[in-house]
């Protein structure tokens, strides 16, 4: 006779007390053998909720549950007891024989003083089996699980499991997953379109699978990367003084023959006049001096005189010319660019503030060909590339690499008697590697380029002379300054940073769109409200 006290709905402890007769127990002796069973109407209430099939349970549960006593009961009546707070319908199987005749011999059955602390009924019943050599086999169809001996010899049964994973994908935990199978038979599949896996193992493996998959199945962490690209360009520009490069710098002089354009000397010609007909002798013309070295007859235009022109005792130059510079020139220009990234831990992270520059590639063509010119484009502008690895200590491993491309000019070249033109690009690039602690802005690097340029030009002698040399000296100073500097911030994004929205996107009715005409009106019909046959008595409708 089975005794449960305590009243349903309260929360006093329920006992259950297993009556055994004498007469009907030849093992009991005439002796009242108990089963104490301490446990709330909550705890039993989770333990009719538990699979028949599962054996274990969280550390969180099984610390909340109160001991399990046996003191001298048979086995079948701890097995009753523990199955119906399980809430497990179950059938001994006959040929365990508890009680009967084997090889002449009565088998006894066996008889538990144990008590049991911070397990469940089902847990309890499952080790209480395995110990005795017993095992509950399930039947899925008619829900009636069935205790049976086991075979010593035979291998551990597979069990049959599919695990929701929760952030990670079912590539890599098919992986680590497959590591804790020992058993050949065991396997796992992986079941990418619901993030599943199917896994066939035993009972330990299960339990090693579910430990596994507790520690690896978290949220992967992210980091937002802010980077700020600082380029700094001045380019001071400064010229003073007189430059008389025009007037001492390779002037050219000439004297003596061709000097100056000569004329040559014409000789008398003689010709017949129209009118009388008559010979008549027209006079020659003397010439200049470049005429006169270069005409044979050079005697005779000396008794003309005419070597005595006083343009051929004159120096020919280029003239007087100086430049007076007194100016000074500056051009200043800073671009910052703020580029930031969310992404998540240890994957690359790629952003891109370009403009797509045109790059023109022309052939040139041939007989019966015309050529022609292709067009290809260039990005410029900022390229930034991350991949950050979060470490245990909230620090940040960084891969950065950032690049800024510009427009620097045109490059004209001659090759092979042909005006070639390219375009020439400025490329700024750093690839490294840093450490940051969480939050912390770090000075990465930079490019620091000063090109500065002098030039002097000076009269030999005159430039020397105190104050008055100013007029003969000339100097042009001027400097090229670009500072580029990288600062980056990492920061572990943590969940208080992400905020809910609310949206009524879903819930809207669609918006009506108004006709934007009206066919019927007479300002938009284009059908004929008349009788235009006879225009005179017109036929509205």
């Amino acid at each position: 006779m089975l005794d449960i006290g305590g009243s349903p709905g309260s929360n006093q402890p329920v006992v259950l007390n297993a009556i055994t007769d004498a007469g009907n127990n030849a093992e009991a002796g005439g002796m009242t053998n108990s089963v104490t069973v301490s446990a709330t109407n909550e705890m039993a209430a989770a333990v009719a909720s538990t699979e028949p099939s599962t054996a274990t349970s969280t550390n969180a549960a099984a610390a909340a549950t109160p001991p399990i006593h046996f003191e001298d009961v048979p086995i079948t009546t701890a097995i009753e007891t523990l199955a119906r707070l399980a809430n497990i319908n179950y059938l001994l199987d006959p040929r365990i024989g508890y009680g009967q005749a084997e090889n002449g011999q009565v088998k006894n059955e066996p008889v538990l003083s144990v008590r049991w602390d911070n397990v469940t009924p089902a847990q309890a019943l499952v080790a209480l089996l395995d110990n005795y050599g017993l095992q509950m086999i399930d039947n899925p169809r008619t829900k009636i699980a069935k205790i049976t001996t086991k075979d010593p010899t035979a291998p551990p049964n597979l069990i049959t499991r599919v695990v929701q994973l929760k952030y990670s994908s079912t590539t890599n935990m098919t992986t680590a997953v497959a590591t804790a199978l020992t058993d050949k038979r065991s396997r796992v599949i992986p079941d990418s379109r619901t993030t599943q896996l199917i896994v066939v193992a035993t009972e330990q493996e299960q339990s090693a699978v579910d430990t596994l998959v507790a520690q690896l199945d978290r949220p992967t962490r992210q980091v937002l990367i802010e980077t700020k690209i600082l380029e700094i360009s001045s380019n001071p520009r400064t010229k003073k003084g007189i430059d008389w490069s025009g007037t001492l710098d390779a002037q050219s002089f000439q004297i003596g023959n061709d000097a100056l354009p000569g004329i040559a000397p014409t000789p008398p010609v003689t010709v017949i006049d129209p009118v009388t007909g008559l010979p008549v002798t027209s006079p020659g013309t003397p010439g200049t001096i470049g005429g006169i070295l270069s005409d044979p007859k050079l005697l005779g235009s000396l008794n003309q005189g005419a070597f005595f022109s006083p343009s051929a005792f004159f120096l020919n130059a280029d003239g007087v010319s100086a430049i007076l510079s007194f100016l000074n020139s500056e051009s200043d220009a800073q671009i910052i660019s703020t580029p930031r990234v969310v992404t998540l831990d240890n994957e690359t992270a790629t952003i891109e503030v370009t403009r797509a520059f045109p790059v023109f590639n022309t052939t040139a063509g041939t007989q019966g060909s015309p050529g022609g010119s292709q067009v290809t484009y260039s990005n410029l502008g900022t390229i930034l590339s991350v991949t950050p690895r979060i470490s245990a200590n909230d620090y940040v491993w960084l891969k950065v690499t950032p690049t800024v491309s510009s427009f620097f000019g045109t490059v004209t070249k001659t090759v092979g008697g042909l005006v070639n033109q390219a375009d020439e690009f400025d490329n700024r690039r750093i690839d490294t590697q840093v450490l940051v602690p969480n939050s912390h802005t770090l000075v990465m690097g930079g490019l620091v380029k000063d090109n500065p340029n002098a030039q002097y030009v000076k009269v030999p002698i005159l430039g020397d002379i105190p104050v008055l040399g100013l007029a003969f000296r000339h100097e042009d100073k001027s400097l090229e300054k670009d500072n580029l500097l990288l600062f980056i911030t990492p920061t572990i994004v943590k969940e208080s940073d992400f905020k809910p929205t609310t949206s009524t996107f879903l819930d809207s009715e669609p918006r009506q769109m108004k006709d934007p005409m009206n066919p019927r009106s007479i300002l938009d019909s284009g059908v004929p409200r008349g009788d235009w046959s006879n225009p005179l008595t017109p036929n509205v409708k």
